[in-house]
């Protein structure tokens, strides 16, 4: 009875093992993180000032024959400097991905989801599902559907090519129901980030 009961037992832990070795087998390594960063926080600087920061709640790197990627799941904040670092422009989304060809210098960065760009010091702001940035020829762009608001108006339509600053954007399809936003002169624009001293109170 205790020779059958143990040969049970050993049975049991060869099958279990034989289990967790095929699912070990069947693991995909192409889509496994190599690394996973939380609170991701990177300042890209040049002659010793400020060019740009980047925030993410998450990162995972992966890597292929040909491609080597990071995912932010979780989103991500990008904040871009002038040469007096001064903030320039922003673009914040809710997941994103960094593409890089592996023996090459080609670059892509894509942000989708509810993506935000402002341009700061032009007081325009840009609305889109998808955003593309080559950083080797400093463009950003976009084939989706944007919305573009600044202090002279506001434009809609499909398509948007600028600098990586944001300081020229250009709609490729314009729609043609443009109109003019009257400002109000008493309204006070307030650069949160760099900003030094009490906020304003609520009225």
């Amino acid at each position: 009875m205790r020779i059958m009961a143990t040969a049970i037992a050993v049975a049991i832990i060869v099958y279990s093992c034989k289990s967790k070795l095929s699912e070990a087998e069947e693991l995909n390594l192409a889509s496994t993180p190599l690394q996973t960063v939380d609170s991701m926080y990177i300042v890209q600087t040049e002659n010793g000032k400020i060019q740009m920061r980047v925030f993410a709640p998450i990162m995972e790197r992966y890597n292929t024959d040909t491609l080597s990627y990071e995912l932010f799941p979780e989103g991500i904040n990008v904040y871009a400097y002038t040469d007096d670092e001064v903030l320039e422009s922003t673009i914040r989304a809710n997941e994103a991905r960094h593409n890089k060809a592996n023996g090459s210098t080609e670059e892509i960065w894509m942000a989708y989801g509810n993506v935000v760009i402002k341009n700061i010091v032009n007081q325009q702001t840009m609305e889109t599902d998808t955003i593309y940035w080559d950083r080797k020829a400093g463009e950003i762009y976009t084939d989706c559907y944007i919305r573009m608001y600044s202090p002279s108006g506001f434009m809609q339509g499909y398509g948007m090519r600028s600098d990586e600053r944001a300081r020229n954007a250009e709609l490729l399809v314009p729609f043609n129901n443009t109109f003019v936003v009257v400002q109000d002169t008493t309204e006070v624009i307030i650069d949160t980030v760099n900003f030094i001293g009490p906020m304003p109170g609520k009225r």
